[in-house]
């Protein structure tokens, strides 16, 4: 074949190249269709780069290994090493080895409330939610103003299947804070599992106790039905002043998002919204978190 020939093919393939290559940067969320009637999303979303491991963290969970392997320290004192591990390896996103600290710090501690809080977060992830209610209770039996208890049983009640008593945890960690956005969207998805008007007009409610100028307050008017999805999506980016603070904004809009297109029954989307927040890496987050779980869900459930 002449020479020219092949020139030509070459830079034909380059632009058939190029843009797909542009395509796949401007990351489209697209649902299925199935006939000419279903409904299509396309959405442009923003997105950046998954946040690192914080190297402080690793020579810090290297400095509390020697500590524990080598000091000759009372039961409570190694108890709480153990949980300080077990808190960074959380952050690092190595669950595992975090359940295990937080599991050898209860032994050694068994009124360490803390460590109950994180273990029942683990058994509600796992879906094992009678477990991940015992250990709830226990920090409630050892802290009854123990605010992020309240939080996490009442997600753990929520995901099994008892909206009426998790509106009840929900409520009173909303009781703490009542001018907090994400407190406000918990009770609001508990309240929508069992009546979506009467959620409907509790967030109304809800909603005149929130700053506008608060950024999350956006999700609330997004569920509210004041701003559109891309309205939301568009000000993702306003005030952010760092590429750590960004990729956590994501991660609750992507999760709340998740949970809007959920509700829909657009689950391919909403799939793909829970996907994103976990692309972002921030472990810690509570929307990081069950997002994983709504998904393991939604497997298990045969809808993704």
């Amino acid at each position: 074949m002449k020479v020219h020939v092949w020139i030509n093919r070459f830079r034909t393939l380059r632009k058939l190249l190029a843009l797909c290559v542009s395509s796949v940067a401007a990351i489209m969320l697209t649902g299925c269709q199935t006939t000419p009637e279903s409904p299509q999303y396309v959405v442009t979303v923003p997105f950046a780069a998954p946040l690192p491991s914080d190297y402080r963290s690793e020579v810090a969970v290297a400095r509390y290994t020697e500590l524990i392997e080598q000091a000759e320290l009372a039961n409570d004192q190694q108890a709480v090493l153990y949980y300080d591990r077990g808190k960074l390896f959380e952050s690092l996103g190595l669950t595992t080895l975090a359940r295990i600290d937080f599991s050898r710090a209860i032994n050694l501690k068994p009124d360490f409330a803390e460590v109950y809080n994180f273990l029942g977060i683990h058994h509600t992830l796992m879906q094992q939610y009678s477990k991940a209610y015992e250990m709830f209770d226990s920090v409630l039996e050892l802290n009854a103003e123990h605010e992020y208890a309240y939080l996490n049983r009442g997600i753990a009640l929520y995901y099994g299947e008892r909206p009426e008593l998790a509106e009840d945890d929900l409520q009173a960690f909303l009781n703490f804070a009542p001018d907090d956005p994400y407190r406000v969207l918990w009770v609001y998805l508990a309240q929508k599992a069992q009546d979506s008007q009467r959620a409907q007009t509790s967030l109304n409610n809800m909603a005149q106790a929130l700053d506008p100028q608060n950024w999350a307050y956006k999700l609330v008017a997004y569920f509210k039905g004041d701003i559109s999805e891309q309205d939301l999506l568009s000000s993702l980016a306003d005030g952010v002043e760092s590429h750590h603070e960004f990729a956590e904004r994501l991660c609750e809009a992507y999760f709340y998002l998740a949970k809007s297109h959920q509700a829909q029954g657009h689950n391919t989307v909403a799939s793909d919204y829970f996907k994103l927040a976990l692309s972002t890496n921030v472990y810690e987050f509570v929307e990081y978190k069950y997002a994983r779980l709504e998904l393991d869900i939604m497997a298990g459930e045969g809808a993704l």
